[in-house]
């Protein structure tokens, strides 16, 4: 698990996730932007071979 503090999520940071999941052997990443009236708003799924 990593933890960034950044103002707003960069594609790199989603190829980035993606990345950690092929290294790890992991199907599901998620990004959270925790900045977001609804925290459903702010979760980002990214999937490793699905």
């Amino acid at each position: 698990m990593k933890i960034k503090l950044v103002s707003k999520i960069e594609p790199v940071y989603k190829k980035q996730v993606l990345t950690y999941l092929r290294l790890t052997g992991m199907k599901l990443g998620l990004l959270v932007k925790f900045n977001e009236a609804l925290i459903q708003d702010g979760i980002s799924r990214i999937l490793n071979n699905l």
